[in-house]
């Protein structure tokens, strides 16, 4: 009990004094790790695949920031469109709110990429060329000799050029891979701001790597905190069957031939192996905790162990706490019901958002400062500048403008072939004037129509000011 006390005051990685203990998880092995080595290898292709793949002539993925511009699964999306961007957004973090409720941390330990690229990219390198457990603590006490030196200056120079590769692909995601392979043929000193950058990410992305690592979930990642708050006594996590485990006379080392239901002890034989493999230094057997990414890698040590001691599997299994406390099975709750409903309701808004959007955004606005002019035969023009956005890659010919509320003349400045390119932006300035007797009041809303060809490609609205009295 006391250890228990003890191990409450601090984190897993750091020391009575707070100083950091580096943490030497021995290479996992077993059913579940299999399985994550396919979900990672397949997510690893998707994200590296992702920026440089094109749908319709759109990247699948790009979040450039500075530019507004994304494309998500093709679909691209520009400033006019943040209000579905805002609702993907928001439909995500439920989404995470209702597995995270179910299911627990299981998003950190299957398919987030830190945990990918720590435990199934550098962390195997480093099994390959240091060694398991035993031998990478020795390596660490070991003096600056030809082997350490040889070692340590292989791993990191691997690392630093796996964070390279990852800078660039994240840059790809960044300002679009066209750009980046444009970058890369005309060489880095010619866009030298931007190998700038790419170095700051290599940089950023070999520190987490290479020295901060497990300290990201700790510390640094909110999803971690975030369990906190979400998770109850039903959500199915990683977790360690103590009923089973401790019994009546708690713990014990394994001995043959010893019957040790007759005992009473519990059938965790206090090997530890569930604790050298945890990438985060937890010892499970302690209950749920933050540090917790539920990589299953201490299930696959355990079973190992039950199968060679000859006792049942599942001694840590992904289990609730109601589960192990009172056998219960797996309900949908209350809870979870109204997540649901909520994420049911923002996907079907979102749904009903892309299938109205429009190919092109089209905003005409009253030229500021500019009231109205008067012209012969009791003419009123107004003044308006436009913007057309094209959401596609096809390019927009011919486009006129035609009113659809009132009768009346559009007169833009540039009077011939308008074209708006593939995902471009065209601006400019129009006239609209309408006789005063088609106005019924000092300010009319006007309903436009923007057309390529003979094809109505937007339809929008604005505001056209008159005099007070039309006679």
């Amino acid at each position: 009990m006391e250890n228990k006390e003890k191990f409450r005051d601090k984190i897993a990685t750091a020391d009575n004094e707070g100083k950091r203990l580096w943490v030497f998880p021995k290479k996992p092995s077993g059913k579940f790790y299999e399985y994550r080595k396919y979900v990672s290898y397949v997510l690893l292709i998707f994200l590296f695949a992702a920026p440089f793949v094109k749908i319709n002539g759109n990247q699948f993925l790009m979040f450039n920031i500075l530019e507004r511009r994304f494309n998500i699964f093709g679909f691209p999306f520009w400033p006019q469109d943040f209000h579905i961007f805002v609702i993907m957004m928001v439909l995500g973090v439920v989404f995470i709110i209702l597995f995270t409720v179910a299911f627990g941390r299981i998003f950190c330990g299957w398919l987030c990429p830190q945990t990918i690229f720590m435990e199934m990219v550098f962390r195997r390198i480093e099994y390959w060329i240091e060694g398991d457990r035993g031998k990478q603590i020795r390596l660490e006490k070991q003096k600056w000799n030809a082997e350490k030196i040889r070692k340590r200056g292989l791993k990191w120079f691997l690392f630093f050029i796996i964070s390279f590769l990852i800078a660039n692909v994240f840059l790809a995601y960044l300002m679009g891979s066209d750009r980046l392979i444009q970058y890369i043929t005309d060489g880095p000193f010619n866009h030298l701001s931007t190998f700038i950058s790419l170095l700051i990410f290599t940089a950023v992305f070999y520190f987490v790597f290479a020295w901060f690592r497990e300290q990201v979930c700790v510390i640094a990642c909110p999803y971690g905190r975030l369990q906190g708050v979400l998770l109850d006594n039903k959500s199915i996590v990683v977790a360690y069957d103590h009923k089973r485990g401790e019994k009546e006379k708690g713990r014990a080392k394994f001995k043959k031939h010893e019957d040790r239901a007759a005992t009473g002890k519990g059938d965790c034989i206090d090997c530890f192996q569930c604790v050298q493999v945890c990438p985060t230094g937890i010892d499970i057997r302690n209950g749920t905790q933050l540090e917790c990414i539920n990589c299953t890698a201490c299930i696959d040590a355990c079973d190992d162990m039950m199968e060679a001691v000859d006792l049942p599997k599942g001694l840590i299994r992904y289990a609730s706490e109601e589960n192990i406390e009172k056998k219960a099975k797996f309900k949908f709750t209350p809870r979870l019901k109204g997540y649901s409903i909520v994420l049911g309701i923002l996907t079907a808004v979102l749904v009903g958002m892309l299938f109205i959007r429009s190919e092109v955004e089209a905003r005409i606005l009253r030229l500021p400062g500019q009231l109205y002019e008067k012209k012969a035969d009791n003419i009123v023009s107004n003044v308006f500048t436009y913007k057309l956005v094209n959401k596609t890659t096809a390019d927009f010919e011919n486009i006129e403008f035609k009113l659809l509320s009132h009768q009346g003349e559009i007169k833009p400045v540039k009077q011939s072939n308008i074209t708006v390119p593939g995902q471009e932006l065209t601006e400019g300035t129009l006239f609209i004037e309408i006789h005063t007797a088609a106005l019924e009041d000092e300010k009319e809303k006007l309903k436009i129509g923007i057309y390529s060809g003979d094809r109505l490609i937007e339809t929008t609205s604005t505001m056209f000011m008159g005099p007070r009295s039309f006679n």
